[in-house]
């Protein structure tokens, strides 16, 4: 395999792009995203067998049952880093060690169906707060540890819309592949 062809494994859908001027319409995109990746990614993996969900997405990747649970872990951070923006003034995140929390025994053994319905709550949660922002609360931000980066809440639902996007497509063209469909 290419190294052009792992890099397209590894980002389908490319890297994210922060739009120089972050808009309404952007905004107002980025939430439908996030408003429809639950039942999205749902119909996606639901019907998988066991042996479909153990599958790497590539070659030295997580597996579908991996990416699903990484998902609803991060999406849950991402939902907890708004609420600190929104109540504390340029808060210090915690970040976590992702790759660690992917080989954990219940991210790789746990049914997928605990981490779907998680990952419906918290969008519903997430999507019923995105939708009552002020201007004034979108500009509000959080420092992120690893570089010392302030993000900005309009750029983060960005992120995180791109994100499920992202592994979404693991799932999809990992699917596509093996014929599964």
């Amino acid at each position: 395999m290419t190294e052009k062809e792992l890099e397209y494994l590894r980002y389908p859908i490319g890297k994210f792009e922060k739009p120089d001027n972050i808009s309404q319409d952007h905004i107002k995109s980025w939430i439908s995203i996030l408003e429809h990746l639950p039942s999205r990614l749902s119909n996606l993996v639901s019907s998988l067998t066991d042996s479909q969900l153990d599958t790497p997405y590539r070659p030295g990747g997580w597996t579908v049952r991996q990416v699903v649970h990484h998902v609803s872990d991060s999406h849950h951070h991402s939902y907890t880093r708004f609420k600190w923006a929104l109540t504390e003034d340029k808060p210090l995140i915690k970040a976590y060690f992702e790759q660690d929390w992917a080989n954990l025994f219940d991210t790789k053994t746990a049914p997928i169906q605990m981490s779907l319905d998680h990952l419906a709550a918290i969008h519903f949660k997430l999507v019923y707060l995105l939708k009552g922002l002020t201007d004034e609360q979108w500009s509000r931000s959080f420092i992120h540890p690893e570089g010392n980066n302030e993000v900005v809440l309009k750029e983060n639902v960005g992120i995180y819309a791109w994100h499920g996007s992202h592994h979404y497509a693991h799932i999809e063209n990992l699917i596509k592949r093996e014929g599964w469909i």
